[in-house]
């Protein structure tokens, strides 16, 4: 193996093969997994080291076996048959070969996750990579800890029909059911299930970074849910079918010209647009050229057809035209500057909203302020 031998001596190998102690084999496994993991092997080279690392396997010593599982964690180098003899081991030698080999596949971690018991199965789950395959596997056969840590893993692919077992096999487990709450995105259907099922704590999670449907958001907007308040300006800027939304707003007469001005003052552009299509009764193309319209009239025309008093058209105007002003800038936190900056700009405009709208839109802009603050002093940390 030429490749490594470059950094290895034949007498690494003699102490590996006959090393008297224990300790003295561990230390000769550990150098040579360090370079296997380096090295840039040829296929012969490759094949070489795979046998190396097969006796290691096999060693009696615990200490040795666990140098390559820690050692080899992570790396390529190691051919699936080794991975799986460690991940059969004890636990001190199995759970770091497990926690990140790319050598195992799918059905490998299946077959673990069904007879390697509740710690592997632990493991298993916080992998930097779990297919939706094996997310099933530990939602239908893993304990309570390890669907817990599975659905806490952003990095897990769990398909929505998974998470609805979840919900129906851990109805009562307050940690469970958080860590499904908490995952970055969700599925409608689940976050309108959760909603019933959480904390108040975990609620609020939910109604203020989850998409919600737009009957339940109107719904909970109306204080026909108790606990709970929500923000439809934020709904507005995560709804995925934004056109639904606003007719469903429009519908239970909540599209207000006081919802729309509040919207666009924090950026949500596309919900203002069919926002104004659905008062105005115009097709959202011909909305959209009039509100993006270079000159003065479109947004005005356009704006008076929606009903809306005119009294709060200057406010609108100087909105649009903070909008247009602006311009992402492609950086870490690009939305919530944006949005920011987009406060700042429509606030220190002459023309003013209602009072009512502006103590919003200060309560806004100070909450963003503080969680880009918060990011900032955790990046810096970091």
């Amino acid at each position: 193996m030429s490749t490594t031998r470059a950094a290895l001596t034949d007498e690494d190998i003699r102490t590996l093969v006959r090393g008297a102690t224990p300790d003295e084999r561990a230390v000769a496994a550990h150098k040579i997994c360090r370079n296997i993991d380096r090295a840039i092997l040829t296929p012969a080279e490759r094949e070489q080291a795979h046998e190396i690392l097969r006796v290691m396997a096999a060693d009696a010593a615990e200490l040795v076996r666990r140098a390559i599982s820690v050692t080899l964690k992570a790396s390529p180098n190691v051919p699936r048959d080794v991975a799986l003899r460690l991940a059969r081991d004890v636990e001190s030698i199995s759970l770091p070969i497990l926690s990140a080999s790319p050598a195992f596949t799918d059905a490998d971690l299946v077959e673990i996750v069904r007879l390697g018991g509740p710690v592997r199965q632990v493991v298993i789950a916080k992998r930097p990579r779990v297919s939706q395959q094996v997310s099933e596997a530990i939602v239908e056969q893993g304990v309570e800890r390890a669907v817990e840590a599975v659905c806490a893993n952003d990095n897990a692919d769990i398909a929505e029909r998974t998470l609805q077992k979840v919900i129906e096999r851990f109805e009562k487990s307050e940690r469970v059911l958080a860590s499904v709450a908490y995952r970055q995105a969700l599925p409608l259907s689940v976050t309108e299930k959760l909603i019933d099922l959480v904390s108040d704590q975990v609620r609020d999670h939910l109604i203020n970074h989850q998409a919600l449907p737009p009957e339940l958001a109107i719904e909970i907007a109306m204080g026909s849910r108790e606990r709970a308040t929500i923000d439809l300006v934020d709904q507005a800027g995560r709804a995925a079918d934004v056109k639904a939304f606003v007719s469903h707003l429009h519908k239970h007469e909540r599209l207000t010209a006081s919802l729309l001005l509040r919207a666009l003052s924090h950026g949500h552009m596309t919900f203002f647009e069919w926002g104004v299509a659905e008062l105005a009764s115009v097709p959202h193309h011909r909305t959209w050229l009039m509100i993006h319209d270079a000159g003065p009239l479109g947004l005005r025309a356009i704006y008076e057809r929606t009903g809306m008093p005119a009294r709060l058209y200057p406010a609108f105007r100087a909105a649009v035209d903070t909008y247009h002003s602006m311009e992402f800038d492609g950086g870490a936190k690009d939305r919530e500057r944006f949005q920011e900056r987009m406060l700042q700009r429509f606030l220190t405009q002459p023309a003013t909203a209602s009072r009512e709208d502006v103590e919003y839109l200060l309560e806004k802009m100070d909450r963003v302020s503080t969680e880009a603050r918060r990011g900032a002093r955790a990046a810096h940390v970091a």
